[in-house]
């Protein structure tokens, strides 16, 4: 058994798997923004960063999410201060917006850059 975990291991195993193993030095690849990563928040701030607001279903439908998933991730944003929300009603029907914050463009701007950064250091650039 120990043979064939060393097999699995070895540099002629992941050449033929076309697995390959790339070390970043940690100095090159700059700290992810951690709350505008999470997928569904990400989708938030960049859909709103092409629109000046979007609707809670507009977000809803774009994101392919469900109410209670998209109301937690929004909250979080909001509580950031990379979101504003406004809610108020159309007719008898209630309607909430958001707008994106310049505190929240900031944001988005730098994990672009950290992402960028990450992408160049594993494609050998400086």
């Amino acid at each position: 058994m120990g043979k064939q975990s060393s097999m699995a291991d070895s540099p002629a195993r992941a050449e033929r798997t076309g697995r390959v193993r790339i070390v970043v030095p940690r100095s090159a690849v700059p700290q992810l923004e951690r709350l505008i990563h999470e997928r569904i928040r990400l989708g938030i701030v960049s859909a709103l960063t092409v629109n000046d607001t979007l609707t809670f279903n507009d977000l809803k439908k774009l994101l392919e999410t469900t109410d209670g998933n998209l109301s937690v991730h929004t909250r979080k944003l909001e509580e950031a201060g990379y979101i504003l929300c406004s809610k108020s009603f159309e007719g008898r029907m209630p309607k909430t917006e958001y707008k994106l914050t310049p505190a929240g463009r900031r944001a988005l701007d730098r994990y672009l850059h950290h992402m960028e950064a990450i992408i160049q250091a594993t494609r050998g650039r400086p």
